[in-house]
Parts: C-alpha cells; structure tokens; sequence
C-alpha cells in the first residue's frame, strides 16, 4: 500500500531540496491524472510524451511556484499548458479559442447552472442503471461520444466527471473564466447525452 502523500508545506521544501523519495512520491500520485487530462486534449499519440514534458517543465519551474494554488492544481495546469502547446504545435489549423465556439447539441435549457439537470433526460429502455452500464453497445456509444469532443471540452468533462474536481479548480488547470469552463462541461455532457438520446431513439 503507498503512503499518502504528504502535505504541501511538507512536500515542497523536501522537492526543492533534491528529496528524490518525494519526487518519486509525487510522480505516484499525479503522473495518471497527467496521462489522463493529456490525452483528453492531445489524444493517445502524444499523451505520454506531454507527461514527460510536464515533469521537466514542473522540476524546472518548482523554485518559482508562489503558491498561489495547491500543488496539485499547479502541476495540472502545466501538463494542460504543455498539451495545449502540443495540440497547437501538431494541428496548426486547429484554434483554441474556436473549440468554445461549436454549438451544443443538446438546449442548454435542459442544465441549470451548477451543471445539474433542469430537465431529466427521457427513461431509457434497459430497467436499471446497472443494465446500462452492462450494454457493449452504449458503451460504445459513449466512449465515441468522448473521443470525438473538441480537446477542451473532453478536458474539462474528464477533470470534473472522471476526476470529480471542482469547477474552480478545472478552470485554474485549464486556464478559462468559470463561465467559460462551465460552457465546454455543458456542451460536452450535451454531446455525450444526444448521443445516447440517439442510441436509445433505434
């Protein structure tokens, strides 16, 4: 079993001064959620590559780190920065900014603010959640959903849905104003959840 990973205040002077048990722990703990959030935006090709990047790039720029969020959220915010760049670097024609753009699918109506349904979406066909789950054919259905969001959306759907952070906390990762990131979390369920609609319509 592997230790919890010590406190902020305890961890970063051990980092600083060259603790390579912390740097292992620290890897331990926030190189999957790297991978994760990478691949969201970049997609499998690069993902591990962006990691590795993120890793020199926090080594390099840990004697700067001013606190201003947890380590974490900072460590987040520079594997996003770096696959972002990635992103740029590898499909020149594709505009950040542009991925807020693409209209959603679903009547934005259907969500209340705090990204909760204002209108349930209709019953579907097996009788339990479980059933659902169970399905091959919807699981496919919602991972192609997944893959085919623009980077930013799938990023923002993979920090909060797989990864359960906060809204705050995605948009300092992502670096996008709240009412921003809360667009690209709603119009990436709305994809997703029309894409059921659909499966669920044959």
């Amino acid at each position: 079993m592997s230790r919890p990973l010590p406190s902020d205040d305890e961890l970063i002077p051990r980092l600083l001064a060259g603790d390579e048990a912390a740097y292992a722990q620290l890897v331990h703990a926030y190189h999957g959620l790297m991978i994760h959030l990478a691949r969201a935006i970049v997609g499998d090709a690069f993902a591990d590559e962006v990691a590795q990047e993120a890793w020199m790039a926090v080594l390099r720029a840990l004697p700067r780190f001013e606190r201003r969020s947890s380590l974490k959220t900072w460590i987040l915010r520079i594997a996003s920065n770096t696959a972002k760049s990635r992103l740029r670097h590898e499909s020149r024609s594709v505009s950040l900014d542009a991925m807020l753009e693409d209209r959603p699918s679903l009547d934005p109506g259907r969500f209340r603010s705090d990204g909760h349904w204002a209108v349930p979406p209709p019953a579907w066909h097996a009788d339990t959640p479980d059933d659902l789950l169970a399905s091959r054919e919807l699981r496919a259905v919602v991972d192609g959903a997944i893959e085919a969001l623009p980077p930013m959306q799938r990023a923002a759907l993979t920090l909060r849905d797989m990864q359960n952070l906060d809204m705050p906390t995605i948009c300092k990762i992502l670096e996008v104003s709240e009412s921003n990131g809360r667009v690209l979390l709603h119009r990436a369920r709305s994809r997703i959840q029309a894409a059921i609609d659909e499966y669920q319509q044959r």
